[in-house]
């Protein structure tokens, strides 16, 4: 009986091994984490601090089912591995054999040699340990300064100010998350931050930490040479690989351990998957190393089809996805909108003076086909978008069917009317008539559930 060790039970390692078990009933199954015993939901960590949810009820499975599916589990750190013996070595000393290793170590939040970076109650929010340091320095925080404008940070500072901290967000561009934001929707978030109360700090880096007498922190100092109290500074500008340990191996690495599109690293029965994983050829249009949660999973799932001898399989991507909160407002984008909009390409932004909520579909400008849509505030049917981009629409096929995106609940306000006439007047030569809900739904799903594989 083959043995598999999967190093990492985040959303990539989980998803590999109970794949690889639904495949393979025979194999030895072998997950080692030094996080926790059990898989559990990583954007669930703010709803424990904010008191909404138990760390158990954040796990996706019951605890019974890995022992069901004979799926092992070892809570411990590996600091080395024997390629040549096939064996892993633990932070106890044990070692550990495998006849095919898989590398799901996840992400840690970024540091840039900030003086001071590594003082108590610094630190990013990652994983459950991060969660108990940031609810032990809780209760003696008066100011919170965090550092870097993405989700994480809002999320963090979302944690805060439910305990009345007050939060300080410190963003070095001119606007907020404006390399992924296009500048109306960066606005918007920031305006809404505000409106919650975070001290949102535009243009401002961070240049150094300060140390009380205990080693805690007790102030920073920006790059213009402010300085500002605090007793908790949240590192959220980005995370990068967690293979710090494997660096000084043959293994081949460079931000990340290097793949080929079989998830097949340099060495033989050694795999990447996940946010660890760093492709050697990226696909077009996209990054060599894609930190997120969907895209964990699927790369998962192809790589226990190979593993599991069904099928060798090449990674398909498919079309970019992520979803994501600010605060109140909900936020989903399918396919590529950049935070600038490529010369070739042209966008119908809407945006709704009365809430906060937006609609933006970009298109090429000489086909009008569409790449990329952004919601926000707004719920959208994954499944149309899908389609649409699939079956490469164009701008007036999507806004005609517009209303089969809208998942809103019933009695919501709807946008769709406003986003067509929005559109006819900006192009006059057009005529687009948006479809009525009547009939629209089962004529327009039959056709989708028929083109895309669920």
């Amino acid at each position: 009986m083959s043995r598999l060790v999967i190093i990492g039970n985040g959303v990539a390692g989980a998803t590999c091994a109970k794949r690889v078990r639904e495949l393979d009933q025979e194999k030895e199954i072998l997950l080692i984490s030094n996080e926790s015993p059990y898989f559990f939901s990583r954007p669930s960590l703010m709803y424990i601090y904010m008191g909404h949810m138990k760390e158990e009820h954040t796990r996706p499975y019951e605890d019974h089912k890995w022992d069901e599916w004979k799926i092992k589990r070892l809570q411990r750190s590996i600091t080395a591995i024997d390629y040549g013996s096939k064996n892993c070595k633990t932070d106890t000393g044990e070692m550990i054999s495998y006849d095919e290793l898989v590398i799901a170590t996840g992400s840690k939040p970024n540091k840039f040699g900030w003086p001071g970076q590594d003082l108590k109650a610094v630190q990013g929010l990652y994983s459950l340990q991060d969660l108990a340091s940031m609810e032990k320095w809780s209760a003696t925080t008066k100011t919170a300064v965090i550092v870097g404008g993405g989700l994480i940070g809002i999320e963090m500072a979302e944690m805060f100010l439910t305990r009345g901290i007050r939060v300080k967000f410190l963003v070095r561009e001119k606007e907020f998350w404006n390399t992924i934001l296009p500048l109306e929707e960066s606005r918007m978030v920031s305006k809404h931050m505000k409106e919650h109360h975070v001290e949102l700090m535009l243009g401002t880096e961070l240049n150094s930490i300060h140390s009380d007498e205990n080693g805690r922190v007790k102030s920073i100092t920006t790059g213009s040479g402010e300085k500002m109290d605090c007793q908790f500074v949240g590192l959220t500008a980005g995370v990068s690989p967690n293979i710090d340990f494997l660096r000084e191996s043959e293994l081949k690495c460079d931000r990340g351990v290097l793949v080929d599109r079989q998830f097949k690293t340099n060495l033989e029965s050694v795999y990447a998957v996940g946010d660890c994983a760093q492709f050697i050829q990226p696909f077009e249009g996209r990054k060599p190393i894609e930190q997120v949660w969907y895209t964990g999973k699927n790369q998962a799932m192809t790589l226990a089809e190979s593993i599991s001898g069904n099928n060798v399989c090449e990674y398909i991507p498919g079309h970019w996805f992520n979803s994501a909160k600010f605060f109140d407002i909900e936020y989903q984008t399918y396919g590529t909108v950049l935070g600038k909009c490529p010369e070739n390409e042209a966008t119908l932004f809407w945006q709704d003076n009365s809430s906060y909520r937006s609609f933006r579909m970009n298109y090429l400008k000489e086909s009008k086909r569409v790449t990329g849509f952004n919601l926000m505030g707004i719920r959208g049917r994954h499944l149309i978008c899908e389609h649409w981009l699939a079956e490469k629409s164009t701008v007036e096929e999507v806004l005609t069917n517009l209303g089969a995106l809208n998942f809103d609940p019933e009695f919501y306000r709807t946008f769709e009317v406003e986003v067509v006439n929005q559109y006819n007047v900006v192009n006059p030569e057009s005529k687009v008539k948006l479809k009525t809900k009547k009939g629209l739904f089962s004529k327009f799903f039959k056709k989708v559930e028929g083109s895309i594989p669920c």
